[in-house]
Formats: C-alpha cells, sequence, structure tokens
C-alpha cells in the first residue's frame, strides 16, 4: 500500500480526529490542521504532525502548506474537513454571522484548496475529499445558514471535478448523515443564542427537544464509519465520486429526492 501525504483540516476533534488516528495507523505522514494545536497533541504522540492555522486566515494556510512542502515535497491528499453548524432563524443570526459561517464551510475550503492545487497539477495526480453532508442535499429547520453553505460545497466540488479531471486529480464529496460529533452541541448553541426569545422561540423550543432527544437515546453513527470510508478513499485509484455514509444519510437524501417539496415539508416539520 503506497504511503501517502495528506492534509487534514479540523483534525482536533470527532471525525477530522477519528480518521487522523486511522491514517496515521496506517502509515500514512498526516498532518492535522485546526486552531487548537492543544487538543491534537494525541495525533502528535501517534506519529502525526499537528499545526496550528485557522482556514480563514490564507497567511497561516500557506505556512502550514509551506512548512508541509518543504518537509514532503508534495502533498497527495487534502481533506477539507474543517465546517461547523449555524442554526437559527433567517430573520434572527446577523449577517455577520452568516458571512463567518459561510468564511468556515466555503470560502476556507476553496482558499485552502487553491493553494494546494498548483502541487497536484505538477505531479498530475491527487485526491481532494471535501465535507458536505447529507444537508447539501435536503433541509432541516432553521438551517438556512448551514444547508446553503454544504450545498454550495457540492456544486463547487461538481465543477472542481470537471476542472481537475484533465490533470489526473480526484476530487471526492463526502455526504456524512447524524454523526456523534461536537456538531449537536455547536448547533444547539447557536440556535439558542440567536432564536430562543424571538418571534421563532416556539419552533426553536421544539427543534431543541427534539435534537436532544435523539442524540440522548443514541441515534447517530459513531465517527469510526467516517474514519473507514476515509481510508477506503484515500487507498484506491478511482474513488467514486460521492461517499454517503451514517445513520439516515441514505434515506433521508432519497425521500428528498423522490417524494417532491410539499411531502418532504411535512416530513421535516413532522420532527418538531
Amino acid at each position: 500500500m503506497e504511503k501517502k501525504v495528506i492534509l487534514i483540516t479540523g483534525a482536533s476533534s470527532g471525525m477530522g480526529k477519528e480518521a487522523a488516528k486511522a491514517l496515521i495507523q496506517q502509515g500514512h505522514k498526516v498532518y492535522a490542521v485546526a486552531r487548537r494545536i492543544d487538543l491534537m497533541q494525541d495525533l502528535k504522540v501517534l506519529g502525526g504532525h499537528p499545526i496550528q492555522a485557522d482556514v480563514t486566515k490564507t497567511s497561516e494556510i500557506s505556512n502550514a502548506i509551506d512548512t508541509i512542502i518543504r518537509k514532503e515535497g508534495k502533498i497527495d491528499v487534502l481533506w477539507n474537513n474543517a465546517g461547523y453548524g449555524l442554526y437559527g432563524a433567517v430573520e434572527d443570526i446577523p449577517i455577520e454571522e452568516a458571512k463567518k459561517q459561510y468564511e468556515v464551510n466555503l470560502f476556507g475550503l476553496a482558499s485552502i484548496t487553491q493553494q494546494v492545487l498548483p502541487y497536484m497539477r505538477k505531479v498530475k495526480n491527487g485526491t481532494i475529499i471535501n465535507t458536505s453532508s447529507m444537508g447539501g442535499k435536503m433541509y432541516t429547520l432553521l438551517g438556512a445558514w448551514y444547508h446553503s453553505t454544504k450545498h454550495a460545497v457540492e456544486g463547487f466540488s461538481d465543477c472542481l471535478r470537471l476542472e481537475l479531471k484533465q490533470f489526473n486529480i480526484n476530487v471526492v464529496i463526502l455526504e456524512p448523515g447524524i454523526i456523534k460529533t461536537e456538531f449537536s452541541d455547536v448547533m444547539l448553541d447557536n440556535i439558542n443564542r440567536f432564536s430562543s426569545k424571538s418571534a421563532y422561540a416556539t419552533l426553536t423550543k421544539k427543534l431543541v427537544s427534539a435534537t436532544q432527544k435523539m442524540y440522548n437515546t443514541g441515534k447517530g453513527s459513531e465517527t469510526d464509519i467516517i474514519a473507514k470510508t476515509i481510508l477506503k478513499i484515500v487507498n484506491t485509484k478511482r474513488p467514486k465520486t460521492r461517499y454517503r455514509v451514517g445513520f439516515f444519510a441514505k434515506p433521508m437524501v432519497w425521500l428528498r429526492i423522490y417524494l417532491g417539496d410539499k411531502l418532504f415539508d411535512k416530513i421535516v416539520m413532522s420532527q418538531v
């Protein structure tokens, strides 16, 4: 098995960290990027290479990439995994907060991709994995800003795939379902911060209650399902375009595609 140089953003917790551990154990050289380097010391102990950088700060990402190229001479795989969920009513969320959501979930992803591509083009080889979500193909209540970023990642990735085919660079879209990570905590913090006392308070309360009930009853896939999927993508020469994995991912997207708007709206609202 070929050992690869892999750059992962959002590697300080959840899916990113779990997959980083699995990749390190397989012998790959893993450079783990996140804002909080203190949360990645366990990866260093395993043989990984943590780098402190914020994906929204171009200079920090440039320094990280320069470090990797200086040491390894290449980047075989870029996994754009950094992201979070901004939930709350459109009327309630300040546009500045919405811009931050786009800076992390879309523009940060695009910026690091732009900076890595010249090195992949030079050798006409590489794989870019973009973390979307089942939410990039459907929608849920009070998630306008989050879902719109993931829909954007889908379109961005599809176009990028066509551009890079001539250079033998794979573009893969990861579409997780409900995974047991910190995502729900961040989501609930945001929705309570912005909409718990607004005109949308009743909807907010119902959504928070439904979400907490779902996670408290153990629903959701463990992060190792993502780690196994990433290993599969990294270790194959011809990965699939999309990997839809985790609790609810396939059925929810199927329902969205085949049931139509009005019926899907009813299903979404029935959960609250």
